[in-house]
């Protein structure tokens, strides 16, 4: 199919209305995320999604660490030019190569980080180079400043920032424009609606982009206990696979399947369809070609004003489905 191009926020970028998010091709060497690895399949479900349309790839330093970009560079090969790659920064990660777990805005580690990131994926130039988090030690804009050095260079093309609140987007846009913010964003996690950092982005002209649109995999349906997870799986540490919230998201997830029955798709081909409707740009995470045919597949799921209604009726904005995170990482959030 010809997925439909969309332009993301207001200074140029051209993208397809979804994307692929990569983070589970490698996982972390800490814990499985999402299971186990293969990169052959992966590599594979790269170049089937450049096959289908979809050549907009969404990556990070911290993933592996390193090692996810380093696979990118080695599916794409000699066809960068084919491709959109966003990756980020900001998680520190030391001259071992290794995770120090603290965030690092310092227009120095900005600098530091891109060459590495360049390195990795074996290319002159990042399409969208996002701050991965906020570094609240360090004002926005130091840290914008610096990746506003990197565009005037050509070694990134528009910059974006993550999970980052309204007042720290307008801080940012006033430094240099910011093409896009990309933050957790499902029928399951409405915060950036709820925080009013949706209606800034629509202010200022800044496109959305959503990881996460399958609530980390509950609106598959796959997973119908918390031992249909993987012994290490980090989704077994976050509040919305433990007890208190997971029997009554089982719940709201019958809801949504029910709907899909009707209309005759999957439930997370009706979650994307939700996400698209609105303007919003999915990214979800797959690591199979069988499931990215099914996301993609999703770009063409005709959903009524009657359906958008009908599915906040059964999750509306304040639903409590339990947070996306340990407590050490919602703290890194800037809400």
């Amino acid at each position: 199919m010809n997925l439909k191009q969309i332009q993301l926020g207001s200074q140029g970028l051209i993208i397809p209305q979804i994307g692929l998010g990569c983070m589970g091709m490698t996982g972390f060497e800490e814990a499985d995320t999402y299971g186990k690895t293969d990169e052959t399949e992966a590599i594979a479900t790269i170049h089937h999604s450049l096959e289908l349309g979809g050549n907009f790839l969404d990556t990070a330093d911290l993933y592996g660490p390193l090692k996810n970009e380093q696979l990118i560079s080695k599916a794409i090969g000699n066809n960068r030019d084919r491709y959109i790659i966003a990756t980020k920064f900001g998680w520190e990660i030391d001259d071992q190569n290794k995770i120090t777990w603290k965030i690092n805005g310092s227009s120095a580690y900005v600098k530091k980080a891109v060459e590495r990131s360049l390195r990795n994926l074996k290319t002159d130039y990042i399409d969208l180079y996002y701050m991965h988090r906020l570094d609240k030690n360090i004002p926005i804009e130091e840290t914008v400043g610096a990746m506003s050095d990197l565009v005037k260079e050509g070694k990134v093309k528009y910059i974006g920032l993550s999970e980052v609140s309204s007042e720290t987007v307008r801080r940012a846009h006033a430094i240099h424009p910011i093409t896009a913010v990309q933050s957790e964003y499902s029928l399951f996690e409405r915060t950036v609606e709820e925080k009013g950092v949706l209606k800034t982005l629509q202010d200022l002209g800044i496109g959305f982009v959503a990881y996460s649109p399958l609530g980390r995999g509950f609106l598959s349906g796959q997973i119908r206990s918390v031992d249909d997870l993987p012994e290490k799986d980090f989704r077994r540490g976050i509040p919305r696979f433990q007890e208190k919230h997971f029997h009554k998201n089982i719940e709201l997830l019958e809801a949504i399947e029910t709907m899909a029955k009707d209309r005759q798709v999957t439930s997370s081909q009706l979650a994307l369809a939700w996400i698209m409707n609105k303007g919003i740009v999915p990214i979800p995470g797959t690591k199979r070609r069988t499931y990215l045919e099914q996301n993609i597949e999703a770009c063409s799921v005709r959903i009524s004003e009657n359906d958008m209604e009908k599915l906040e009726s059964i999750l509306p904005l304040g639903t409590d489905t339990g947070a996306p995170y340990d407590e050490f990482s919602m703290g890194l959030l800037d809400y």
